[in-house]
Formats: structure tokens, sequence, C-alpha cells
């Protein structure tokens, strides 16, 4: 599979917020989310061929026993089954990081962290017609949700840009019809600049207080700022 990077670092976004872990970034997505923080994986995917042996030989190589495998979009990736699998008889944790556009179908997982993507994520006039167009038809699958909703551990997260987003936010989880209690759904500000998040986190934080969400920082943007590797 085409493998953008694989680093050891501290998870930045969360339930796991903080966890070391080895961080297994695809190359490739079905999406093109306008402010998607690693281009590189995405719009212009970019990596190396790798198999699923040579990727557990590299993430042997670090002391974490939690792996987060993300992308791009990881679901998409061919072998993704496999090397999940691998990770799970080599007794790791495994978070796949995903916008949830893809069934599970029972791949090996411990937290699936599911993205859906809002409406204002639609990409800009970078891109033809016909990326919007895929774009808007994919970005939301209420029943892909539901499907890793009832396959085990997982958590709700959104990219917030501003308060009008919430009802879209709650609107969407009504549509996945299942009972989603209030600490799974976690907001997020988007933004890749410490004085954007801070900004955002100020009013972000009452609404998840009101509301019972989670709030979710992005720590490694805290850390170390945007950059890849981290």
């Amino acid at each position: 599979m085409l493998i953008s990077e694989i680093f050891h670092s501290i998870q930045g976004e969360g339930e796991l917020t903080g966890v070391p872990s080895v961080f297994v970034r695809t190359s490739g997505c079905n999406l093109r989310c306008n402010w998607c923080d690693t281009p590189y994986a995405s719009w212009q995917p970019e990596g190396k061929q790798m198999a699923v042996e040579e990727i557990m030989a590299e993430v042997v190589r670090y002391p974490a026993r939690h792996v987060v495998l993300t992308g791009g979009e990881p679901m998409i990736a061919p072998g993704m089954h496999e090397l999940a699998y691998q990770l799970q008889e080599a007794a790791y944790h495994i978070t796949i990081e995903t916008a949830a556009t893809v069934a599970p179908q029972g791949i090996a997982c411990d937290l699936a962290s599911l993205s859906p993507k809002l409406a204002h994520s639609a990409p800009d006039a970078r891109l033809d017609d016909t990326w919007r167009r895929k774009h808007e038809e994919l970005r939301w699958q209420p029943e892909v949700v539901a499907a890793w909703i009832a396959a085990g551990n997982y958590q709700l997260k959104f990219v917030v840009s501003s308060a009008a987003d919430l009802a879209e936010i709650e609107a969407m989880i009504t549509a996945t019809e299942c009972a989603v209690p209030p600490h799974k759904i976690l907001l997020m500000p988007e933004g890749i600049k410490i004085e954007t998040l801070r900004e955002r986190s100020t009013w972000l934080s009452e609404v998840c207080k009101e509301r019972g969400y989670r709030y979710a920082h992005r720590l490694h943007v805290e850390l170390y700022g945007n950059r890849r590797g981290t």
C-alpha cells in the first residue's frame, strides 16, 4: 500500500489524547476537504509502496503499544485489513482514523475515530465540478457511520469552524438512528495555527459544557506546530 509516513509521536486528538503512539499514514483519499491539514496524503498523494511486512517491521522499532492507522483515508488502502489483523495479533491497540465513508467489514479495531465531514469541507475552485460532486456525494454516509458504531468502540469527532455547524452536526447524529451518548461526540476546532485554535476554543468549549459533548483539542499542534511527522 502507498504509505506517506510512519512516525512515533503523541496522540493529539480524541479520547486517547496524550498517549504515545505509532502513526501509520496511508496516502490517498476519496474526499477532498478544503481545509485538509495533510494534503500530501489526499489532494496530492505522495509516499512509497510498502508491503504489510515492511510496515510491521517499521512499527516494532518504536516502544509504543498504540498504533494509529490514519491518512488520507486508510480504509481505501489495499491491504489495510491484513495490516490491522497483524497488528492485532501482535497485541497492539489499534485506532483507525476514518471519515466513515467505507464500512468496517470486520476490520480489527480497538477505537474507531469517526470524523464525518460537514458541508464546510467542500473543496473550492482549485478542483473541478467532478471532484466537488464526488466529495458531496461521499462525505456523509449515515448507514456507514451506524455500521462502525455497531462494530465496537468508537468516537464521533467533528471538525467545527463556526457555531452554525452545531445544527448540522446534531442532524447528522440523528440521521444515524443510533443512540449516541453525548460523551462520545467530540468537537474539534478547525485550524492549523495555535491562534485560530485558541480563538475557536473559547466558544466551542462553552458549547461542550452546555450539551455534555467532549472538547477535542489538537495537542500535537500545540506541542509541535503544524508539521509532518508529529
